[in-house]
């Protein structure tokens, strides 16, 4: 499967914010983006062109999709899921996101970043309803269930995450650190979800 293989610290320059996709070196003063906030390359600190209308919106769609983790092909089937269901497309895309287990993962506190969620998904240390699941993209559905399996309890990436996490919830999941596990209690409203972007702008570039 194609992934993305070169320095995700270039993505969070690119898009001039983090994006928090390095885990535990986001939230320290080595942070690319507290260092250089401009973007890559040789010409990123001079550069000043104007942005149309057109380019605003593909930024905007280029930081929700390296947020997530994505490429454009699924990230593209993902809005046309979304613009199928009844209410607001650009809602309903950002919930199924949301809904995606590597988020859930990530999002529990169980690893720093959503990359490192994958590979915890893919090596089989997440069961769902007490079954492995090795999918990241699975989505969740309200009431299931994710945990640690017994035996990957003592990783420490997964303690080490979860000290940094401390009280950091939301309302849409619930955690019980103690037997690392969690619950996906409802598909989350957009107002709860803490992201730092405009997905009517991705609306507006896919229905051009």
């Amino acid at each position: 499967m194609a992934r993305y293989t070169d320095s995700v610290c270039k993505l969070c320059r690119r898009e001039r914010q983090k994006l928090f996709l390095k885990g535990q070196k986001c939230y320290t003063e080595k942070c690319p983006v507290e260092v250089r906030n401009y973007p890559p390359g040789q010409h990123g600190l001079s550069r000043r062109a104007k942005v149309s209308e057109y380019g605003v919106q593909l930024r905007e769609k280029q930081k929700i999709k390296r947020m997530y983790g994505l490429l454009e092909t699924q990230f593209r089937n993902y809005f046309e899921v979304a613009n199928k269901a009844k209410g607001r497309t650009g809602e309903n895309l950002i919930q199924i996101l949301e809904s995606r287990l590597d988020n859930v993962v990530y999002r529990l506190g169980f690893v720093s970043s959503r990359k490192q969620a994958r590979q915890l998904i893919r090596h089989r240390h997440v069961l769902i309803n007490d079954r492995p699941v090795d999918i990241p993209s699975f989505l969740l559905a309200p009431g299931d269930i994710v945990k640690i399996k017994e035996k990957s309890k003592k990783l420490d990436m997964i303690h080490s995450s979860l000290k940094r996490v401390k009280d950091h919830t939301y309302p849409w999941l619930s955690i019980d650190k103690a037997s690392l596990s969690g619950t996906f209690i409802q598909i989350p409203e957009r107002t709860d979800v803490p992201l730092n972007a405009n997905e009517q702008l991705v609306v507006e570039l896919y229905s051009k």
